[in-house]
């Protein structure tokens, strides 16, 4: 399991070499931007729960649906033909329209009347959002040698905490403003409830920020497979839709203990991520305002340094000939999460719970840089946007589509009782912990067997 990773990230002869690496930081930083917004987007809802429930008259399970599942399960959906064309196309304009897309159905839904209406737009959300990843993930590993990848892909996961982050703490600054005014009244949309104009404040920028994307350059696709055309000369070898999909079938196991354990690691952290500002509102006494400020904090530095640490950890183990150091980091962070993840919950003082939950979001985040690092090491250049597609939609449909339904039913039908929430995350993640962890362990040798078959893929003849 130890075997020497290789050292060399000189080009092949038919490739230039790697763009400077301060060019090649700019371009993480842009799309870790636009992560960023992504996330502010998609997270605003989890602070807005008490004011949405009264005005549209919902229930928890129905707000966990439109936190999770209506956004989830179009996004995973959309992201297997935006993978492909990932695949295929320009990379920067998928992203660049897939953002403005977003931002429109986001500032929608502060025009939202009902539950259905809301649980439309956020469907057209996650359309939107699934251009994002699966052309980032594929940008960055062309930017990037692959010693460095897991470091440069967990910056851009940084953008999950900063905009999760800055939900919360945007969330509570305006629901503290909000308590001390009934509504608004906005030109052309009328009289307007703060939650309302809150959606509108995270999506409209975004309309315009898109542009941003068109100061990148698409860079050279890397690694790609060549064969000899009728002339004589070497051609990228075009790699069929059903060979992809042969492909990932090959490596199954890894797929299988890979993406269903950081899936189920995600399924905890986004359950958290829905309920632990409703739990500190709930079992503490405090104010929603005070909720969102405490762990936009908490997630904003402690989560954005955890995913940071856990892709330089990664590479930092790689450089030492570990070649499954990705699968590593992620068995290692389920197992070390235990003591304070279990505790947080169970805390009768708010400020101890907030306290011990900073060492368990630092941890909950750091598998999230490297665990798509981990399909790029193992996958093709002409099939990692697809390939990121389906990790994507295993890790979403799971962890944000089920996550946050998970923590809200055991509330609604184990318990029945709004209060209890705090022993929902308790039992939810502990749950997910255990089996991740398990899985994880077991999926290190066929990752190992994954990067040795890419080997043998891409020495065969066309």
């Amino acid at each position: 399991m130890n075997v020497e990773s290789p050292k060399s990230s000189v080009p092949t002869e038919t490739e230039p070499p790697y763009p400077p690496l301060r060019y090649a930081w700019y371009v993480v930083a842009v799309l870790t931007f636009v992560y960023v917004f992504s996330f502010i987007d998609r997270q605003i809802l989890n602070l807005l729960v008490r004011p949405i429930r009264r005005d549209l008259g919902i229930s928890d399970t129905q707000m966990s649906l439109l936190m999770g599942f209506s956004f989830a399960l179009f996004y995973t959906v959309c992201g297997i033909p935006l993978g492909w064309l990932a695949d295929k196309k320009s990379r920067r304009s998928i992203v660049a329209v897939g953002f403005i897309f977003w931002s429109i159905m986001t500032a929608g839904c502060g025009l939202a009347r009902n539950f259905v209406q809301m649980l439309l737009l956020r469907m057209g959300v996650g359309v939107g959002e699934a251009a994002l990843s699966p052309s980032a993930y594929s940008l960055i590993a062309d930017y990037f040698p692959k010693e460095k990848r897991a470091t440069a892909i967990s910056v851009y996961s940084m953008g999950i905490y900063i905009g999760g982050g800055l939900a919360s703490l945007l969330g509570g600054l305006v629901v503290g403003f909000a308590e001390t005014k009934g509504t608004w009244n906005l030109p052309v949309v009328g009289e307007t409830r703060p939650w309302q104009v809150i959606f509108f404040i995270v999506g409209l920028p975004g309309v315009f920020l898109a542009a941003l994307m068109y100061t990148i350059r698409e860079p050279v696709r890397r690694g790609l497979k060549m064969m000899k055309a009728a002339d004589g000369t070497m051609q990228q070898a075009q790699v069929p839709f059903l060979e992809t999909w042969s492909y990932i079938l090959s490596n199954w196991k890894t797929f299988l203990c890979h993406t269903i354990g950081f899936a189920l690691l995600s399924f905890s952290s986004y359950g958290a991520s829905a309920w632990v500002p409703t739990m500190f509102v709930r079992n503490h006494g405090w104010t929603a305002s005070k909720a969102g400020i405490v762990y936009g904090l908490i997630v904003g530095i402690f989560s954005t340094l955890g995913v940071a640490t856990g892709g330089w950890w990664a590479d930092r183990m790689a450089a030492r000939g570990h070649r499954d150091a990705t699968m590593r980091v992620g068995f290692l962070v389920a197992v070390i999460w235990f003591p304070t993840g279990i505790l947080y919950p169970l805390m009768s003082d708010g400020t101890m719970s907030a306290l011990l939950l900073i060492p368990s979001a630092f941890l909950a985040s750091a598998p999230f840089g490297v665990a798509p690092a981990a399909i790029q090491q193992i996958m093709p250049n002409e099939m990692r946007g697809q390939a990121s597609a389906v990790y994507l939609f295993v890790i979403n449909l799971i962890g944000l589509g089920v996550g946050p339904t998970a923590v809200a039913m055991t509330t609604d039908y184990v318990f029945h009782d709004d209060n209890a929430v705090n022993y929902s995350l308790l039992i939810v993640c502990t749950i997910a912990h255990v089996i991740s962890g398990v899985l994880l362990w077991i999926g290190r040798k066929p990752f190992c067997d994954s990067l040795d078959r890419l080997k043998q893929w891409m020495g065969a003849t066309a």
